[in-house]
């Protein structure tokens, strides 16, 4: 039987949250998002801090999280129908990063009340930037292979080593740091610790990428003092934490890479590029067969991303191992999305520079040499089926026989 009870409530919240959007929604931002052409960070604008604090403020940054540490304290319900108000005007979210998608639903879970209070609050905010340390030049896909380590010191921990691959880590202003307290143990001798990128001994440097840009850097931690209330969960137990936080880093990308790539939308980026034939249509056959595919693909995925979402809201379990198909699929989507892009474009979408180009042009060639990272960002490609095989589809490992 349908609880019309509920729906009622979902139907009172809706029109609460499109009277508050509509009052406080800069419209000068409608359509836009805090992404531009290419993947890359558009350039903010004051109605955007303006629009950041209101939604800092209200919570709905972060709609799920208890209003105690600075979430909405909405339920998936209303969630979904804040999602639904924003799209229909244009609005986005402007509360993001690393700290949203991943560091915060993990603290959540695992942190002391003492360590939501102090970092969650800020990320509800986006007041503080965060960083992830995980892989090493020696541990990349045997991430339990990391070689960093923090020695007691008493009163604090002694961090040394190096990590790379640290996105965003020259901006940030923390950093959650799988460290090694027990040499002794491989996955059993891991730890979470908190690192304030301030400290002395911190050092960060940018990688170039053939993109162009530079979201990657070395981070490297020289005699690094870190507080013991900086340890999240229990000495030697960050493997655990550490499983939980990729699922969610997983799930994020997958869903982040769900429009693939396609900027203002396939078929209108041919008809533009390729012209119509006789009878409306996009003028080439063949293109015009793979780019209705490609939708229908992409189409997929948001309805099985939609579907998995909702039930890992269920009963507060959180994401499951199918965050491994989710981040496979949409890395998938985002590559296969920019490549039908520059081929649409033809020559237009090989340029680098010059003005005989456009932003959108020059952003589709920076686009695709992107996506190819996103076979390995957050797991390669070959470790997500490994999963898949094991946790989902139960097949043996082949390791073990």
């Amino acid at each position: 039987m349908a609880d019309f009870g509920a729906e009622t409530e979902t139907e009172a919240f809706r029109a609460e949250a499109r009277a508050w959007l509509n009052d406080n929604f800069p419209r000068s931002l409608a359509h836009q998002g805090v992404m531009g052409p290419g993947g890359t960070m558009r350039e903010l604008t004051e109605d955007d801090e303006v629009w950041r604090q209101r939604m800092g403020e209200k919570g709905w940054g972060v709609p799920t999280w208890p209003k105690a540490y600075g979430g909405g304290g909405l339920t998936a319900a209303e969630a979904r129908v804040l999602g639904e108000e924003m799209a229909a005007i244009g609005a986005f979210n402007p509360i993001g990063g690393m700290g949203v998608m991943m560091f915060g639903p993990t603290l959540l879970e695992y942190g002391t009340e003492e360590q939501k209070k102090r970092h969650l609050i800020p990320i509800s905010h986006a007041d503080l930037r965060w960083c992830q340390g995980f892989s090493e030049p020696g541990a990349g896909s045997d991430l339990a292979g990391l070689q960093t380590k923090a020695e007691d010191k008493g009163d604090h921990y002694l961090v040394n080593g190096q990590k790379i691959w640290t996105s965003g880590a020259n901006l940030a202003d923390w950093c959650f740091c799988l460290v090694r307290t027990d040499p002794t143990k491989k996955h059993e001798g891991i730890s979470f610790l908190l690192i304030d990128m301030r400290t002395p001994g911190v050092e960060t440097r940018p990688i170039k990428l053939i993109s162009g840009a530079s979201p990657f850097c070395e981070t490297f931690f020289t005699d690094v003092k870190v507080p013991k209330e900086n340890l999240v969960g229990p000495l030697n137990g960050g493997w655990t934490i550490a499983k939980r936080l990729l699922q969610h880093e997983r799930n994020g990308i997958g869903s982040g890479n769900a429009r693939g790539g396609s900027g203002p939308g396939l078929p209108e980026l041919a008809k533009a590029y390729v012209g119509l034939d006789e009878t409306g249509r996009i003028a080439d056959r063949d293109l015009r067969q793979r780019i209705i595919l490609f939708e229908m693909e992409q189409k997929a995925f948001q309805q099985t991303l939609a579907r998995t979402t909702a039930e890992g809201r269920g009963g507060n379990r959180g994401p499951s191992a199918a965050t491994s198909i989710i981040k496979n699929v949409g890395s998938f989507l985002r590559r296969d999305g920019a490549e039908l892009t520059m081929e649409i474009m033809g020559h237009q979408g090989l340029g680098w520079e010059e003005d005989a180009f456009t932003p959108e042009e020059l952003a589709a060639t920076r686009l695709v040499l992107s996506s190819k990272a996103g076979g390995i960002a957050g797991g390669s490609q070959e470790v997500q089926w490994n999963i898949i095989s094991k946790r989902i589809l139960g097949l043996p490992d082949p390791t073990t026989h």
